[in-house]
């Protein structure tokens, strides 16, 4: 008998080992949890995180939040099966999140470009609803280029065949689509006077160019900044956006409420989709907000995913975005997920 109970002592103490190390394993998963959320319209660390000098600001009553995920990128079994019967955790292949392809390291540093790529999108979306328009802007004139003793460094472009110019894009994109052969004219200003010209592009590499070098410039009276650590990825630049224009603007977004939202934004405010949206919403619940703008082409999960209290608001773009504030603060309609 104490030969038996050795035995199965022994095999007990040995199961419960093994155990452990199967539920102490690594497995190739990651789990995704609400993450942090920060009101871009105040402070960080003691710092704030639109930081803007030279111009007047004004305060907000309320917050507008930008909501976050929260990856663990080393997932051992226990924790990944407590999060497949969680209501706040998704359970996701890891190479949804670190492609086979890059390192962990490398991943981190692409979403720390987006998050950077982002900050400069909403401050050019921000100006550009705050009257301070993009400027596109001929740097350099290409010697023998088809420019060349036309336009100068300095010039600002503002159209092409009577087209409104607005970005870069907008000038090379005309260009490229325009017959061999054929003239085009370029309206631009310099030195504050309007002019226009006739210029005949040159086939450069099998594409029509007016040989010029362009940048994108956006005057603006004052100086603006972002101080946001350990946060990656685009899905900021929305909040970011209105965030900037509430400090500027003497008008309060908020109305005094808690907003939460996500959403890329390019040049022209267009609001684009992100991830771990029903992670976001409970983060942005835990935070107090009373409303969570949505991208459009989110809102289907986050209806899914819906919280209960939290409204879900349908932005496809700024103008929507702010529009979205406005019913808030006035009990106004707009449109939902």
């Amino acid at each position: 008998m104490k030969s038996r109970g050795v035995t199965v002592l022994l095999g007990a103490v040995i199961t419960v080992l093994l155990s452990f190390g199967v539920l102490s394993a690594p497995v190739p998963y990651v789990v995704l949890g609400p993450g942090p959320t920060v009101n871009t319209l105040g402070k960080e660390a003691d710092k704030e995180v639109i930081q803007i000098s030279g111009t007047q600001t004004y305060q907000s009553a309320g917050q507008l939040r930008l909501t976050t995920v929260k990856v663990a990128p080393e997932t051992k079994l226990l924790p990944a099966i407590a999060g497949w019967f969680s209501d706040e955790e998704a359970v996701v292949p890891r190479e949804l999140i670190y492609p086979p392809d890059q390192t962990e390291q490398q991943v981190e540093q692409q979403n720390a470009e987006d998050f950077q790529a982002s900050q400069t999108s909403a401050e050019t979306a921000a100006l550009t609803e705050l009257g301070y328009p993009i400027q596109v802007t001929v740097s350099k004139v290409t010697p023998g280029g088809a420019a060349e003793n036309v336009l100068k460094a300095g010039d600002v472009i503002t159209s092409v065949d009577g087209k409104a110019v607005k970005t870069a894009p907008d000038l090379t994109d005309t260009i490229r689509t325009k017959p061999a052969g054929g003239t085009v004219t370029v309206g631009y200003t310099r030195g504050g006077q309007a002019a226009e010209a006739s210029i005949k592009p040159k086939t450069v590499d099998g594409q029509q160019r007016i040989g010029v070098e362009i940048e994108q410039k956006q005057p603006h009276p004052f100086d603006l900044k972002f101080d946001l650590e350990d946060i990656g990825g685009p899905s900021a630049g929305l909040m970011f956006t209105l965030g900037i224009i509430d400090k500027l603007g003497a008008d309060d977004l908020t109305g005094g409420k808690v907003i939460a939202g996500t959403g890329t934004i390019d040049d022209q405010g267009n609001v684009g989709p992100i991830g771990g949206i029903p992670q976001k919403l409970v983060g942005a619940k835990d935070a107090g907000a009373v409303a969570f703008l949505v991208p459009a082409d989110n809102c289907k999960e986050a209806k899914d995913n819906a919280v209960d209290g939290l409204p879900l608001y349908k932005v496809g773009t700024l103008d929507e975005a702010l529009n979205a504030l406005n019913a808030l603060k006035s009990g106004g309609a707009a449109p939902m997920c």
